[in-house]
Protein backbone atom coordinates (compact mmCIF):
# COMPACT_ATOMS: atom_id res chain seq x y z
CA UNK A 1 0.00 0.00 0.00
CA UNK A 2 2.94 2.35 0.49
CA UNK A 3 3.64 2.37 -3.24
CA UNK A 4 0.01 3.33 -3.89
CA UNK A 5 0.27 6.26 -1.47
CA UNK A 6 3.42 7.40 -3.25
CA UNK A 7 1.57 7.08 -6.55
CA UNK A 8 -1.21 9.38 -5.32
CA UNK A 9 1.36 11.95 -4.30
CA UNK A 10 3.24 11.66 -7.58
CA UNK A 11 0.02 12.03 -9.58
CA UNK A 12 -0.83 15.26 -7.73
CA UNK A 13 2.54 16.71 -8.64
CA UNK A 14 2.67 15.52 -12.25
CA UNK A 15 -0.83 16.67 -13.15
CA UNK A 16 -0.40 20.10 -11.57
CA UNK A 17 3.07 20.41 -13.11
CA UNK A 18 1.63 19.74 -16.55
CA UNK A 19 -1.16 22.25 -15.99
CA UNK A 20 1.39 24.93 -15.10
CA UNK A 21 3.51 24.04 -18.13
CA UNK A 22 0.53 24.89 -20.35
CA UNK A 23 1.18 28.56 -19.55
CA UNK A 24 4.56 28.48 -21.32
CA UNK A 25 4.33 31.05 -24.10
CA UNK A 26 0.92 32.25 -22.90
CA UNK A 27 1.61 33.97 -19.57
CA UNK A 28 0.59 37.63 -19.16
CA UNK A 29 4.18 38.86 -18.89
CA UNK A 30 7.67 37.61 -19.70
CA UNK A 31 8.62 37.10 -16.07
CA UNK A 32 5.69 34.73 -15.57
CA UNK A 33 6.49 32.99 -18.84
CA UNK A 34 9.71 31.93 -17.12
CA UNK A 35 8.43 31.51 -13.57
CA UNK A 36 5.47 29.21 -14.27
CA UNK A 37 7.40 26.60 -16.30
CA UNK A 38 10.10 26.61 -13.62
CA UNK A 39 7.49 25.96 -10.95
CA UNK A 40 6.16 23.18 -13.17
CA UNK A 41 9.65 21.66 -13.29
CA UNK A 42 9.77 21.67 -9.49
CA UNK A 43 6.57 19.63 -9.39
CA UNK A 44 7.51 17.27 -12.21
CA UNK A 45 10.92 16.66 -10.66
CA UNK A 46 9.24 15.63 -7.41
CA UNK A 47 6.82 13.40 -9.34
CA UNK A 48 9.69 11.62 -11.11
CA UNK A 49 11.38 10.63 -7.88
CA UNK A 50 8.11 9.51 -6.30
CA UNK A 51 7.14 7.44 -9.35
CA UNK A 52 10.54 5.76 -9.39
CA UNK A 53 10.27 4.92 -5.69
CA UNK A 54 6.68 3.68 -6.07
CA UNK A 55 7.70 1.41 -8.92
CA UNK A 56 10.63 0.09 -6.93
CA UNK A 57 8.44 -0.77 -3.93
CA UNK A 58 5.67 -2.23 -6.12
CA UNK A 59 8.20 -4.61 -7.68
CA UNK A 60 6.24 -5.14 -10.92
CA UNK A 61 8.91 -3.73 -13.21
CA UNK A 62 7.22 -0.38 -13.85
CA UNK A 63 9.53 2.62 -13.96
CA UNK A 64 8.67 6.31 -13.77
CA UNK A 65 7.84 6.52 -17.49
CA UNK A 66 5.48 3.55 -17.35
CA UNK A 67 3.66 5.01 -14.37
CA UNK A 68 3.40 8.47 -15.91
CA UNK A 69 2.62 7.60 -19.52
CA UNK A 70 1.08 4.13 -19.66
CA UNK A 71 -1.82 4.49 -17.28
CA UNK A 72 -5.31 5.60 -18.25
CA UNK A 73 -7.43 8.33 -16.73
CA UNK A 74 -9.20 6.01 -14.27
CA UNK A 75 -5.83 4.77 -12.99
CA UNK A 76 -4.75 8.24 -11.85
CA UNK A 77 -5.28 9.02 -8.18
CA UNK A 78 -4.66 12.78 -8.03
CA UNK A 79 -7.01 15.08 -6.14
CA UNK A 80 -9.43 16.98 -8.35
CA UNK A 81 -8.03 20.44 -7.59
CA UNK A 82 -4.80 19.88 -9.50
CA UNK A 83 -6.52 18.82 -12.72
CA UNK A 84 -8.74 21.88 -12.91
CA UNK A 85 -8.22 23.79 -16.18
CA UNK A 86 -6.10 26.91 -15.97
CA UNK A 87 -9.08 29.16 -16.84
CA UNK A 88 -7.46 32.56 -16.28
CA UNK A 89 -4.39 33.75 -14.38
CA UNK A 90 -6.38 34.30 -11.17
CA UNK A 91 -7.58 30.67 -11.14
CA UNK A 92 -4.06 29.43 -11.79
CA UNK A 93 -2.48 31.44 -8.98
CA UNK A 94 -5.16 30.51 -6.44
CA UNK A 95 -4.93 26.82 -7.36
CA UNK A 96 -1.18 26.98 -6.89
CA UNK A 97 -1.50 28.73 -3.56
CA UNK A 98 -3.92 26.11 -2.26
CA UNK A 99 -1.65 23.25 -3.29
CA UNK A 100 1.54 24.81 -1.95
CA UNK A 101 -0.12 25.84 1.32
CA UNK A 102 -0.81 22.15 1.97
CA UNK A 103 2.41 20.72 0.59
CA UNK A 104 4.80 22.93 2.55
CA UNK A 105 3.73 21.58 5.97
CA UNK A 106 3.32 18.15 4.36
CA UNK A 107 6.95 18.03 3.28
CA UNK A 108 8.09 19.52 6.57
CA UNK A 109 6.43 16.58 8.34
CA UNK A 110 7.80 14.14 5.74
CA UNK A 111 11.37 15.09 6.61
CA UNK A 112 10.92 12.63 9.51
CA UNK A 113 9.85 9.81 7.18
CA UNK A 114 11.17 6.29 7.72
CA UNK A 115 11.88 6.11 3.98
CA UNK A 116 15.20 7.72 2.98
CA UNK A 117 13.96 8.57 -0.52
CA UNK A 118 10.95 10.42 0.88
CA UNK A 119 13.25 12.24 3.30
CA UNK A 120 15.39 13.37 0.39
CA UNK A 121 12.41 14.56 -1.62
CA UNK A 122 11.05 16.42 1.40
CA UNK A 123 14.29 18.29 2.03
CA UNK A 124 14.19 19.74 -1.49
CA UNK A 125 10.43 20.12 -1.92
CA UNK A 126 9.83 22.08 1.29
CA UNK A 127 12.04 24.89 -0.04
CA UNK A 128 10.28 24.84 -3.40
CA UNK A 129 6.84 25.00 -1.79
CA UNK A 130 7.90 27.97 0.33
CA UNK A 131 8.73 29.80 -2.90
CA UNK A 132 5.47 28.70 -4.55
CA UNK A 133 3.49 30.08 -1.60
CA UNK A 134 5.33 33.38 -1.80
CA UNK A 135 4.97 33.68 -5.57
CA UNK A 136 1.32 32.63 -5.80
CA UNK A 137 0.39 34.47 -2.61
CA UNK A 138 1.80 37.75 -3.90
CA UNK A 139 -0.28 37.40 -7.06
CA UNK A 140 -3.44 36.55 -5.15
CA UNK A 141 -2.97 39.71 -3.07
CA UNK A 142 -2.04 41.78 -6.12
CA UNK A 143 -5.14 40.69 -8.03
CA UNK A 144 -7.55 40.55 -5.10
CA UNK A 145 -6.65 44.05 -3.92
CA UNK A 146 -6.11 45.41 -7.43
CA UNK A 147 -8.44 46.77 -10.07
CA UNK A 148 -12.16 46.14 -10.17
CA UNK A 149 -11.60 43.60 -12.95
CA UNK A 150 -8.77 41.73 -11.23
CA UNK A 151 -10.63 41.62 -7.92
CA UNK A 152 -13.75 40.24 -9.62
CA UNK A 153 -11.71 37.52 -11.33
CA UNK A 154 -10.05 36.52 -8.08
CA UNK A 155 -13.39 36.35 -6.30
CA UNK A 156 -14.67 34.16 -9.14
CA UNK A 157 -11.65 31.88 -8.70
CA UNK A 158 -12.26 31.57 -4.96
CA UNK A 159 -15.90 30.65 -5.56
CA UNK A 160 -15.07 28.16 -8.31
CA UNK A 161 -12.31 26.30 -6.45
CA UNK A 162 -13.93 26.23 -2.99
CA UNK A 163 -15.56 22.83 -3.57
CA UNK A 164 -12.20 21.16 -4.28
CA UNK A 165 -10.39 22.18 -1.10
CA UNK A 166 -11.71 19.60 1.36
CA UNK A 167 -10.70 16.64 -0.81
CA UNK A 168 -7.07 17.71 -0.52
CA UNK A 169 -7.14 16.65 3.14
CA UNK A 170 -8.75 13.25 2.67
CA UNK A 171 -6.48 10.37 3.63
CA UNK A 172 -7.19 7.40 1.38
CA UNK A 173 -6.73 3.82 2.66
CA UNK A 174 -3.36 3.77 0.89
CA UNK A 175 -2.26 6.98 2.62
CA UNK A 176 -3.38 5.68 6.01
CA UNK A 177 -1.44 2.47 5.41
CA UNK A 178 1.69 4.53 4.73
CA UNK A 179 1.88 5.88 8.30
CA UNK A 180 5.48 6.53 9.23
CA UNK A 181 6.45 6.92 5.58
CA UNK A 182 4.11 9.78 4.69
CA UNK A 183 2.26 12.30 6.88
CA UNK A 184 -1.51 12.33 7.28
CA UNK A 185 -3.04 15.14 5.24
CA UNK A 186 -5.84 15.63 7.74
CA UNK A 187 -3.32 16.69 10.39
CA UNK A 188 -2.18 19.63 8.26
CA UNK A 189 -5.44 21.53 7.87
CA UNK A 190 -4.56 24.04 10.59
CA UNK A 191 -1.31 25.08 8.92
CA UNK A 192 -3.07 25.36 5.56
CA UNK A 193 -5.88 27.49 6.97
CA UNK A 194 -3.39 29.85 8.63
CA UNK A 195 -1.51 30.42 5.36
CA UNK A 196 -4.68 31.01 3.36
CA UNK A 197 -6.12 33.34 6.00
CA UNK A 198 -2.98 35.49 5.95
CA UNK A 199 -2.98 35.79 2.16
CA UNK A 200 -6.73 36.38 1.90
CA UNK A 201 -6.50 39.13 4.50
CA UNK A 202 -4.02 40.99 2.32
CA UNK A 203 -6.08 40.28 -0.80
CA UNK A 204 -9.32 41.58 0.73
CA UNK A 205 -10.93 38.19 0.10
CA UNK A 206 -13.36 36.10 2.11
CA UNK A 207 -13.22 32.31 2.10
CA UNK A 208 -16.74 31.22 1.19
CA UNK A 209 -18.42 28.21 2.71
CA UNK A 210 -18.41 25.59 -0.04
CA UNK A 211 -21.94 24.33 -0.84
CA UNK A 212 -20.50 20.79 -0.95
CA UNK A 213 -17.15 19.03 -1.25
CA UNK A 214 -16.37 17.55 -4.65
CA UNK A 215 -14.54 14.24 -4.29
CA UNK A 216 -13.59 11.24 -6.38
CA UNK A 217 -10.05 11.84 -7.55
CA UNK A 218 -8.47 9.34 -5.14
CA UNK A 219 -10.90 6.71 -6.48
CA UNK A 220 -10.06 7.41 -10.13
CA UNK A 221 -13.19 9.48 -10.80
CA UNK A 222 -12.05 12.54 -12.70
CA UNK A 223 -13.33 15.41 -14.79
CA UNK A 224 -13.36 15.19 -18.57
CA UNK A 225 -10.46 17.63 -18.66
CA UNK A 226 -7.99 15.12 -17.24
CA UNK A 227 -8.60 12.73 -20.12
CA UNK A 228 -7.87 15.48 -22.63
CA UNK A 229 -4.75 16.51 -20.73
CA UNK A 230 -3.40 12.96 -20.58
CA UNK A 231 -4.05 12.46 -24.29
CA UNK A 232 -1.72 15.36 -25.01
CA UNK A 233 0.83 14.55 -22.32
CA UNK A 234 1.13 10.86 -23.19
CA UNK A 235 0.90 11.03 -26.98
CA UNK A 236 4.63 11.10 -27.80
CA UNK A 237 5.54 8.25 -25.46
CA UNK A 238 2.69 6.08 -26.73
CA UNK A 239 3.58 6.76 -30.38
CA UNK A 240 7.24 5.94 -29.82
CA UNK A 241 7.40 3.43 -26.92
CA UNK A 242 10.87 2.91 -25.57
CA UNK A 243 12.35 5.85 -27.45
CA UNK A 244 15.26 7.66 -25.82
CA UNK A 245 17.06 10.87 -26.62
Amino acid sequence: MVWQALLELADDHLVLGHRLSEWCGHAPMLEEDLALPNMALDLIGTARTLYARAGEIEGAGRDEDALAYLRGERDYRNCLLVERPNEDFAHTMLRQLYFAALMKPYWEAAMGSSDPVVQGVAGKAVKEMAYHIRHAGEWVIRLGDGTEESAARMRDAVAALAIYVDEMFDDSPAALAAAGVLPRRADLRGAFDATIAAVFSGAMLDQPAAPYAQRGGRDGLHSEGLGHMLAVMQSLHRQHPGAVW
